[in-house]
């Protein structure tokens, strides 16, 4: 299948990070960053008084998170994605064009003048690479709503009742489909999924508010959990899934989403849920004999952990043998990522983790 990749798992390697320089001094270079912005862009920044400069250097920080995850792991598309990522939002907050290019000058010069010439080269590569590829860098994102597909309408309608803060309303629209003959997985994986990607492209495009968002996001796990009696009817499998957000992490939908799936494809499942610390996805693993670990992260800030989690579980005992298998937008963005940490494979979205999941198991 396209987008699902296997390999030989290998030792996970934590040591010797390439941006460990940039992490124990991201606070110095965070507030030298917008120090320097403020001094050369006093008019886009002043504007904003205490509280925005407080921003601003929480901003810098992140800049300066995702910059080190890159070079850690030599991908530099872990950087570009985000810096375009961050174009999007800023342009549709209407900041400055040369805003953000700005704050990569600036990165690279507070970057120069705190670290010294051996630990700055990585950094350097990573920042000229997104300054050069910021012009073509698109401020628009292609709507996830499936377009001619048989359920394209109700992923429509769906999202407008969400939108409209109508749960009740999308609840019995879900409900209605599935007793009309609508396989709960199709709901899944033609409705909630793309709906849930249009929720987070529709706030990034600033056309949603963070409140809104949230709400949409409650709301479809309030759907969910209406449909539980038909996700646990399967008949199970002697295969098991401990599935869990790496602790830090919060963005728990999608791996949920996961697990229902393997949990209607008859495995039994065990979902840790967000922020789960590394040492209580490796004890639920061993307690419960698990065949399979799926782990995700949205954020790159968050690889490291997931890498110190493959670590942990190749050096138990009693876990060692398990398939780990990771998942979302890092990987989806650095294609060999899953190899440098480690793990079994990756998959792009639900459907693809299943299918690879049992190639694994087999």
């Amino acid at each position: 299948m396209e987008g699902v990749r296997v390999g030989e798992t290998t030792m996970c390697q934590t040591e010797a990070k390439r941006g460990k320089a940039l992490r124990e001094n991201i606070d110095l270079l965070a507030n030298d960053v917008v120090e320097r912005q403020y001094r050369l862009q006093h008019g886009v920044w002043e504007r904003f008084g205490a509280e925005g400069r407080a921003k601003s250097v929480r901003d810098a920080r992140y800049h300066l998170c995702y910059l080190a995850e890159a070079v850690d792991f030599e991908e530099p598309e872990l950087f570009f994605h985000y810096i375009q990522w961050c174009k999007i939002v800023f342009a549709h907050i209407n900041l400055p064009a040369d805003t953000l290019p700005v704050t990569l000058a600036l990165m690279r010069d507070a970057i120069g003048t705190v670290l010294p010439d051996a630990q700055r080269s990585g950094a350097y590569e990573v920042l000229n690479g997104a300054l050069e590829r910021f012009p073509k860098m698109s401020v628009e994102l292609p709507s996830f709503l499936p377009q001619g597909e048989p359920f394209a309408s109700l992923a429509q309608r769906y999202l407008d009742l969400l939108i409209r803060t109508d749960r009740h309303g999308a609840l019995s629209l879900i409900m209605d489909s599935v007793r009309q003959g609508m396989p709960v997985r199709d709901v899944y994986l033609k409705v909630f999924q793309p709906v849930q990607h249009e929720v987070g492209r529709l706030w990034q495009m600033n056309r949603l508010s963070v409140a809104q968002e949230h709400y949409c996001t409650a709301a479809t796990q309030f759907v969910m959990a209406h449909l539980y009696p038909f996700v646990f009817a399967t008949e199970k499998k002697d295969r098991r899934l401990v599935a869990a957000c790496i602790g830090g992490e919060l963005h728990e939908m999608g791996i949920r989403m996961v697990s229902d799936l393997f949990e209607m494809e008859g495995w039994q499942t065990y979902y840790l849920g967000a922020n789960t610390p590394i040492d209580s996805i490796v004890r639920m693993t061993e307690e419960q004999h698990a065949d399979m670990v799926c782990v995700s992260t949205t954020l790159a800030i968050h690889l490291s952990l997931v890498a110190d989690l493959i670590h942990a579980l190749r050096g138990s005992d009693r876990a060692r043998r398990v398939k780990v298998l990771v998942g979302g937008y890092p990987f989806n963005v650095a294609s060999s990522l899953w190899k440098r940490l480690g793990a079994d494979g990756q998959a792009h979205d639900a459907a693809e983790a299943i299918a690879l999941a049992e190639k694994l198991a087999a």
